[in-house]
């Protein structure tokens, strides 16, 4: 049975990994490479791999000024390796990761159009805060909070 290499995206290879696994899942918002190294500048970004084809990756957007006790934590898997088990190892590490941060509330972030996405969050104890449509989209975005 194959398992999960998970690499922090440095170089421009696993960038582009991260990248076609976002795009795949928020195709309302389509990143280039230039804007996945901005993220992964202010970020801590990571890619999950099986066999070495990239098949989720996470974000953790660590607490800042404006909400210093509060990360978002956000994982994604591609819709033909969901039901595995990835989503769970993917959530956990970031969750790991925001907690090393020293944040103290949780929060993520679904695409309304991801209904395995939301049912994920919803399953792992998060609640809806709010619901928004960006200026040019007509898919919301909805934030959550872990309670």
């Amino acid at each position: 049975m194959s398992q999960l290499s998970f690499v922090e995206p440095v170089g421009d290879i696993a960038l582009a990994d991260w990248q076609h696994v976002h795009n795949g899942i928020i195709p309302t918002a389509v990143l280039s490479l230039d804007e996945v190294r901005e993220r992964a500048g202010r970020n801590l970004l990571e890619v999950a791999y099986l066999d070495g084809e990239p098949v989720g990756c996470t974000t953790v957007r660590p607490p800042s000024g404006d909400s210093p006790a509060t990360a978002t934590v956000i994982a994604r898997v591609l819709p033909g390796h969901r039901r595995r088990g990835f989503g769970e190892q993917l959530y956990r590490r970031a969750l790991e990761r925001a907690r090393e941060l020293g944040a103290t509330a949780i929060e993520t972030v679904v695409l309304a159009s991801n209904e395995a996405g939301l049912h994920f969050a919803e399953s792992h104890g998060f609640a809806e805060t709010d619901r928004y449509v960006l200026p040019g989209d007509t898919v919301p975005y909805i934030d959550l909070r872990l309670t």
